[in-house]
């Protein structure tokens, strides 16, 4: 009776044990899952913020000649160039070449009108 109670006991430590070993098992998987989530989470934030490196061209503004030239309406084409190039208006301010139009009542008429802030460099 002795041997069998031992059997038992033996029986009993070993079944608890791989009960313990299973649920770390799981903690452990479920821990790797949790952080697996999350940085697919942080790269489905951070995709769209990297989306939008712009190029800074001003010629990618044509489409605004007409109407910081005169009194025309600016072309929704234009308005989306705008805002795409928005990033990039500080630097055409300081350049000596591009300061003359960027600054001048037309393009402040076009950012108004599309939305776009105009920036105070």
């Amino acid at each position: 009776m002795y041997r069998s109670l031992s059997s038992l006991s033996l029986s009993l430590s070993l079944s608890l044990s791989i009960a313990s070993v299973k649920k770390l098992r799981m903690k452990k998987a479920s821990y790797v899952v949790l952080c697996a989530v999350a940085v697919v989470a942080m790269l489905l934030i951070e995709a769209p913020l990297m989306a939008k490196a712009v190029t800074c061209s001003p010629l990618q503004l044509s489409s605004c000649i007409a109407a910081i030239t005169s009194s025309a309406p600016p072309s929704s084409t234009c308005c989306t160039k705008l805002r795409e190039q928005r990033p990039c208006l500080c630097g055409y301010l300081k350049d000596p070449n591009l300061r003359q139009y960027v600054n001048s009542p037309g393009a402040r008429k076009v950012a108004s009108t599309c939305g776009v802030p105009f920036p105070s460099c």
